[in-house]
C-alpha cells in the first residue's frame, strides 16, 4: 500500500501528519476522559503524535539507510510497556486492560498517519471510540 502526500513540500507533509495524528489521538482520548478513565485526552494525543513522529523520523530521517519498519516495531514494544503499566490485578479480576488496548490502538493510529496511511488511520480512529463506547463490557466493575 502506498502512502499519500497531501502537500508537495516534505516539511509541510510531516507537520500535517503530526497534526492529524494528534487530533485523532485526542478524539480517542476524549472518549476515555468522558468515561472517567485515567488515560484521557492528553495521554492519547501524546501517544498518537509520538508514534507518528517516530514513523516520520523512520521514513524521512534515515532516507533509505535503514528499514523504517524497525522503528515501528520499537514503537509497538515501547507502547506495550506503557500499556502494561495500566493493567492491575484485583480481587475481582483485571483492571485497565481496555485502557492498555486503547493505548496500543492509538499508537497504531499514530504510526499509520505518520506513514501516510491516512484512510487506514482514520478508520481505526473512528472504530476505536465506537468500540469503547458501544460494545458491552465483559466485566463492568473492572474496566
Amino acid at each position: 500500500m502506498e502512502s499519500w502526500h497531501i502537500f508537495s513540500n516534505a516539511n509541510q507533509e510531516m507537520v500535517i501528519r503530526l497534526v492529524i495524528a494528534a487530533f485523532l489521538g485526542a478524539v480517542i482520548g476524549y472518549e476515555r476522559a468522558r468515561a472517567k478513565k485515567p488515560a484521557g485526552i492528553r495521554t492519547h494525543l501524546l501517544i498518537s503524535m509520538g508514534a507518528a513522529l517516530f514513523a516520520i523520523i523512520s521514513i524521512w530521517g534515515f532516507a533509505g539507510n535503514a528499514d523504517p519498519s524497525r522503528i515501528a516495531a520499537g514503537v509497538v514494544a515501547g507502547v506495550g510497556f506503557l500499556g502494561a503499566g495500566t493493567i492491575l490485578r484485583q480481587e475481582r479480576g483485571v483492571a485497565g486492560l481496555t485502557t492498555a488496548a486503547g493505548i496500543w490502538a492509538v499508537a497504531a493510529v499514530g504510526v499509520a498517519i505518520g506513514a501516510g496511511l491516512y484512510a487506514v488511520g482514520a478508520v481505526a480512529a473512528v472504530m476505536t471510540p465506537l468500540a469503547l463506547r458501544f460494545l458491552p463490557h465483559h466485566h463492568p466493575d473492572t474496566d
